[in-house]
């Protein structure tokens, strides 16, 4: 039944999409009413006078398109008058667009001009579009058409491009973003911090960490900003940013039509259609669908786990009702539905507890044994179903509008999120907790203007107001199996209180916890308003000052209550009441009643200053120095109990005080020559009052709560290149060094095989923070030569790509066994690409199937074993494109 709705929910939306573009196109392929039709005769030259056979010639705007032939001569029939523009595409050339005033007789010469090798590359990171290298800022783009033939269908993916950034997610709620091994707490997610990375869309902020795991739509490229951003950018971004800039509407017709076929049944489809609606109207509407099996066998279901299943839409619509004013209205909305990110269980260590509380002695209690001690077997034998439902949406309406000599932007946007999950956190197929999960309801609207101008050719900046209105509400639900008892059994031997009733006898007692469990109800309201501006003065010949500053403010609310149920009925049992009250105390030990509010303000005041000299076009060199900071957090996935003699939570920890950085960093952009990049970067970052998310053996604090480390410090060293050594060969490669350590951090959470010492807290001062790798690179080429396919021009192309990480730490506090080992992928690609017209590849990624962990995290209880997220295996598949 529950494959029937999932085809008849898809089959809808296809039915829905048919419908729209039954209705669109025919308005796409409208054209101008025709005045009188013409020929045009020329030719087509390169900067020698030599013709060029094989060019396309097209009429701006429309499908009327011709090839020139041996001579480079064409002819091509026009309905429109003058003036219009001739559009002339060779391979080896940029695309150039040839104004015609007057049409008569004269042969028309179409002269090209040589394509760069290396292009150079504009983003528009500090609001306005600047060439990559005259910005000093360490930045790293990312192209759409990269990201697509790469195979990479969504942000997760991105790290292996760029080593600075780290990815983790174990499922979408619980995904964290970091650059340079900042922004996100390494391991669960807590709703009661903000993330450090800020993520845009087309200058929308994207408030949840979910957003990381959606399929690109449309994407016209990524820039991804390393180092605090709060002076540029609306919502505070103390690590680093995520632009994301999609396709615009258009008013050329455009439409691109995408499918994918690999292994593990791997299908996608993309398509993207663009085009007039009238003189002051465009539209641009996009689609894309993945469907994946699962990588992980269920061999108690009999059913592969960790499957994809995606959705996605995207409308646009552009108003531009004068010549400096551009309105547009977007709506988007994705919906994932996948059976997975189900945990393999990774390993067992013997902790402090005693003999009794070890895993291998529970499972042999419970006659029960896993299914493979070896992860990479890629077998669960899990008894609750994993589900991981994902939606994501919202409407938007971005407007820029010339104002003297700069653009005055307003961004309103109103965004969602829902999260439906199911969970096994125990990892095994033993009924410990028989349900974990916590749906999750999040809405924001958000505000942002700002104004960026160029002054004057030595002076430009950009000045905002950002505001944003959040509210996170979640009514979460935990439930214990009959195998709990054993689990938490923390008691053995005589009981004093209980003469002729054990302990053992007390935790075995029939349906005690059997059904035992908490229902959870958080709400945090949050709001936060900025100003900010950020300013470049050429001060002097090649001298370049940047300041900057940020005013910011913050509230939080918070209201948690959670209340235990179920279970053994203790008051109105038969047992004495001297059982009774040691009955309740062991229930109360697993799961107990918890509410607390909180209500936070903050005032923030930070600011930056880069001093940048720029002797030549190819020399760049900067150094900056900033502050940044993190909201205060609260803490909504419950306390942990006070220490004794105090009872109950530990309110001291329901909030946690803000992140504060002070960071430098000193930089060189070059272009040894016209074809190679070559950039440099030394950073250097002091955090105080690290927002870290710490893990508990307290079963009802299974996804850890919020806890601060006095002092941090993360430096390391940059460095990136881009080559194209000819028209065939180019090559790209990064590689990031990266030193992170707790300075002090005197009370952290004891690592999971000193679970059970005697105290419960330990100095990890010096230790290194988890989730940061000391090296990463990414290197990659392609060969590539103009060929024709099919009547078009393109290229066929070879290209491969590497990913090292070495190893790193997979735990909050240092641990001799959380650690993941080095590892390598390596990715490649053959095949035929076209600007217009098809393009076809073959591709496989982690070519050599090699076994890795994304993320390694310790059951529920801190029992000894612990589960880990796994990296894909070799996947491989066929790319066909069709653009026009």
């Amino acid at each position: 039944m529950k494959k029937f709705t999932k085809t008849t929910s898809t089959q809808k939306i296809k039915n829905i999409l048919s419908k729209i573009l039954l209705t669109i196109i025919p308005i796409l392929l409208l054209v101008n009413t025709t005045i009188a039709q013409q020929i045009i005769k020329g030719v087509v030259k390169d900067s020698k006078g030599i013709g060029l056979p094989g060019a396309t010639v097209s009429l701006r705007g429309t499908k009327n398109i011709t090839i020139t032939n041996s001579e480079g001569d064409f002819s091509l029939k026009v309905n429109v008058d003058v003036p219009f523009y001739l559009r002339v595409s060779y391979v080896g050339y940029k695309p150039q667009d040839f104004q015609i005033l007057k049409t008569d007789s004269t042969l028309v010469e179409l002269t090209l001009v040589g394509d760069a090798l290396l292009e150079e590359i504009v983003v528009t990171s500090r609001r306005r579009s600047e060439v990559l290298q005259d910005v000093p800022i360490p930045i790293s783009v990312v192209g759409g058409t990269q990201i697509q033939e790469s195979g990479a269908f969504n942000v997760t993916r991105i790290k292996e491009l760029i080593p600075s950034v780290q990815m983790y997610s174990s499922n979408p709620r619980n995904t964290g973003v970091n650059i340079r091994g900042i922004g996100s707490p390494f391991g669960l997610t807590n709703d009661g911090l903000d993330p450090g990375v800020g993520y845009y869309v087309d200058g929308v902020y994207y408030a949840r960490p979910a957003a990381a795991t959606l399929d690109f739509i449309d994407i016209e490229r990524i820039e991804v900003l390393r180092g605090p951003q709060g002076t540029l950018f609306g919502k505070n971004s103390s690590a680093g940013a995520f632009n994301i800039v999609t396709r615009k509407a258009s008013f050329t017709p455009e439409y691109t039509f995408e499918t994918n076929f690999g292994n593990y049944g791997f299908i996608q489809t993309k398509a993207s259609i663009s085009g007039p609606l009238s003189k002051k109207f465009a539209t641009r509407l996009s689609f894309s669908g993945s469907q994946r099996n699962g990588v992980i066998d269920n061999v108690r279901t009999g059913r592969a786990t960790n499957d994809i299943n995606n959705i996605g839409f995207r409308g646009q619509i552009l108003y531009k009702p004068f010549e400096n004013t551009f309105i547009t209205l977007v709506g988007d909305i994705t919906d994932q539905k996948p059976d997975g990110y189900a945990q393999v269980v990774a390993g067992v260590v013997t902790t402090q507890r005693d003999g009794y509380r070890q895993f291998s002695e529970i499972t042999k209690a419970l006659n029960y044994s896993l299914p493979t001690l070896n992860a990479f077997d890629r077998k669960i034998d899990h008894d609750t179903p994993w589900k991981s439902n994902n939606q994501l949406g919202g409407i938007s309406i971005n407007a820029d509008i010339k104002l003297g000599s700069g653009t005055l932007t307003s961004t309103s946007a109103w965004r969602y999120w829902k999260w439906d999950p199911s969970n096994d956190r125990d990892f095994t197929g033993l009924p410990v907790l028989a349900k974990s999960q916590n749906p999750s309801k999040h809405k924001n609207w958000s505000q942002e203007v700002r104004y960026a101008d160029q002054v004057t050719d030595k002076l430009s900046g950009v000045v905002g107001l950002f505001y944003i209105d959040q509210e996170v509400k979640t009514n979460g639900f935990e439930q214990s199996g009959s195998a709990q008892a054993r689990f938490s059994k923390n008691s053995t031997g005589p009981n004093s209180k209980t003469p002729g009733t054990s302990n053992d006898q007390l935790w075995a007692t029939p349906g005690l916890l059997n059904g035992y469990g908490i229902n959870t109800f958080s709400s945090i309201k949050s709001q936060s308003a900025a100003a900010f501006a950020s300013v470049d003065l050429e001060f002097a010949e090649n001298w370049h000052i940047l300041p900057g500053i940020r005013f910011n403010y913050d509230n939080k609310v918070v209201d948690f209550n959670r209340v235990a149920s179920g279970g053994l009925d203790v008051a109105a049992s038969t047992y004495t009441e001297v059982e009774k009250v040691e009955l309740q105390k062991i229930k109360n030990t697993v799961y107990s009643n918890q509410a607390y509010v909180a209500n936070v303000d903050e005032y923030n005041f930070t600011y930056s200053g880069t001093l940048a000299y720029k002797p030549s076009k190819r020399v760049n060199a900067f150094a900056t120095y900033s502050t940044s900071f993190k909201p205060v957090g609260v803490n909504v996935a419950g306390l942990p109990s006070a220490i004794a003699p105090a009872t109950g939570p530990d309110l001291s920890l329901a909030r946690i005080n803000p992140e504060y950085t002070t960071h430098y960093e000193l930089g060189v952009k070059t272009t040894p020559l016209d074809n190679f990049t070559l950039n440099l970067t030394f950073h250097n970052s002091d955090i105080k009052d690290y927002q870290t998310n710490v893990q508990s053996p307290d079963v009802a604090l299974n996804r850890g709560y919020l806890a601060t480390a006095e002092k941090v410090n993360v430096k390391g060293v940059e460095l990136d290149g881009n080559i194209k050594i000819n028209s065939h060969f180019s090559f790209y490669g990064s590689a990031a060094y990266t030193d992170a350590k707790y300075v002090k951090f005197t009370n952290a959470p004891l690592p999971l095989e000193e679970t059970g010492a005697a105290v419960s807290f330990k100095d990890i001062s010096g230790g290194v923070l988890p989730g940061i790798s000391k090296w990463i690179s990414s290197v990659g080429g392609e060969y590539s030569t103009p060929a024709r396919f099919l009547s078009k021009e393109g290229k066929f192309f070879t290209a491969l790509d590497t990913y090292y990480r070495s190893s790193f730490s997979s735990s909050p506090s240092p641990s001799a066994f959380l650690n993941i080992d080095s590892y390598n992928i390596i990715n490649g690609r053959i095949g035929f690409k076209a600007t217009k017209g098809l393009s076809a590849y073959v591709w496989g990624r982690n070519l050599f199937d090699t076994n890795y962990f994304e993320q390694i995290l310790p059951a529920s209880g801190n029992a000894g074993h612990f589960a880990g997220v796994l990296g894909d295996p070799k996947t491989f598949g066929l790319t066909l494109r069709y653009a026009f």
